[in-house]
């Protein structure tokens, strides 16, 4: 699994201009699933995030986590994170998982940062979408499940 993080102040989610998902303070989220991923990976990653020290503390330090805030969560399935761009000038997508798993593993990531009660808001699977957000930082971080 690999997921870009954006720290934000607001985020927000359309789809054929309909706001589908919204957040105020937290971290937008997107989200790439791997044909070999598992949920293992999500426990891994859900952690990981939920415990990250990227926003700042009363001194201006990054020291605080988005549970320590009280944060919430955009997550946005994003395949193209797994683009392979080292031949030719189209990007494959064969590491990708295929949708059926990545839309299981997508929600049962959202599923386990809400279980650590984090106010979840997503986008939705296979959709064209429209993401706005407001990165407060700018703060942009990838994290990888693999090795």
């Amino acid at each position: 699994m690999r997921a870009v993080i954006q720290r934000v102040t607001a985020a927000r989610v359309e789809v054929a201009g309909e706001t589908i998902g919204e957040i105020g303070q937290g971290l937008l989220i997107l989200l790439g699933v791997h044909t070999d991923d598992e949920v293992t990976d999500i426990n891994y990653l859900v952690d990981k995030i939920a415990n990250l020290r990227i926003f700042a503390d009363e001194n201006g330090k990054m020291n605080l986590s988005l549970l320590d805030i009280g944060g919430s969560a955009l997550v946005v399935s994003q395949f193209t994170l797994y683009a392979d761009t080292r031949r030719g000038r189209r990007p494959g997508f064969s590491s990708a998982a295929p949708p059926q798993k990545a839309e299981s593993l997508y929600e049962q990531f959202c599923t386990a940062l809400q279980t650590l009660k984090i106010p979840v808001a997503t986008g939705r699977f296979g959709a064209d979408m429209d993401v706005h957000l407001i990165n407060q930082g700018p703060v942009t971080i990838i994290i990888d499940t693999e090795t």
